[in-house]
């Protein structure tokens, strides 16, 4: 069989992975290619790492891809290191399940009091207390593309009155999605603020103290999104007051230094970055693979371009 196409993954359970679902017939040759000299001299489909793709970025503009192919869905940092002319494409559809978990996790935890439950299960304390509970709240979602609409989804069955929020306003499927200028008059009616939105210039300190300062007392703030989207210094000061509240996933810098001010804070519950980090993941980012690998070896363009033609 005469190979078509060459495909290089980064690791081996990521290259078992495509060659069980690859269309054979299609002659696909896939490799394996993390760090180092490239495995083949032209490379039409490249992988980097997941979380770590900065280096090979940098890297591949020699192997001449077709496509450079993410296992993230934010891409904000990419254009500037991804070499003149290439094509890169995000993984819309791998982890837009698992971020909606985590978001859910995050707000049950934060509205049901369940991280001072655990503290005090620690201690051998029983005690209980009320909570302001999901029910009922109103939750501005900041940011309506996959993510967004996955939480939304998951959030309906809770009976909360769902705000979303995007670049302009209109009207999807029977939802009214709010623009970005109305964001300041929506936070001072919002119990909770969900951000989703990526990073990137055009929403770095996207919510800074002024923003920050129109939410009532006692909100919570939960970031799925990016940390450069929140004014770090506003929010340390805000949650120092013991004014809002927050959960989050994601923080700027990343990852948190040991001594930075958001660890002792009580109203504060962190965890690290992990929104995509589940079990679906491996099925799901073979699947995409599989199906952009399949698309250029057949001439189609692939799906999920956000940088390039």
């Amino acid at each position: 069989m005469t190979t078509s196409i060459v495909l290089s993954v980064p690791t081996q359970q990521l290259a078992d992975d495509v060659q069980a679902i690859i269309d054979p017939s299609l002659g696909i040759d896939v490799v394996v290619w993390a760090d180092g000299d490239a495995p083949r001299e032209r490379i039409d489909v490249v992988v980097p790492p997941y979380m770590k793709q900065g280096a090979m970025l940098r890297a591949i503009a020699d192997v001449h891809p077709s496509l450079v192919q993410g296992q993230a869905i934010g891409y904000d940092g990419v254009a500037n290191v991804l070499p003149d002319g290439l094509v890169y494409a995000n993984a819309a559809s791998v982890h837009e399940t698992a971020t909606a978990e985590l978001t859910l996790a995050l707000l049950l935890a934060a509205q049901r009091g369940l991280v001072d439950i655990v503290r005090a299960q620690d201690r051998g304390e029983w005690n209980s207390f009320w909570t302001p509970g999901l029910a009922d709240r109103r939750v501005v979602l900041l940011g309506y593309g996959g993510v967004g609409k996955a939480i939304a989804a998951r959030l309906a069955p809770f009976e909360v009155d769902i705000v979303p929020v995007a670049s302009r306003p209109r009207d999807e499927d029977g939802v009214h999605v709010h623009g970005i200028d109305e964001l300041t008059a929506l936070l001072g009616t919002a119990d909770i603020l969900v951000n989703v939105l990526p990073g990137g210039p055009a929403t770095r300190h996207l919510i800074d103290d002024a923003a920050l300062s129109a939410l009532p007392d006692g909100a919570l703030v939960v970031n799925v999104g990016r940390g450069t989207t929140f004014d770090t210094d506003a929010l340390v000061g805000h949650l120092s007051r013991g004014r809002i509240r927050m959960a989050s996933d994601v923080f700027d810098p990343e990852p948190l230094p040991a001594d930075h001010p958001l660890w002792q804070q009580e109203n504060v519950f962190i965890t690290p970055h992990v929104g995509g980090l589940s079990a679906a993941m491996r099925p799901r980012i073979a699947r995409l693979v599989a199906r952009q690998a399949e698309r250029i070896a057949r001439g189609e363009s692939p799906v999920n371009v956000v940088i390039g033609a």
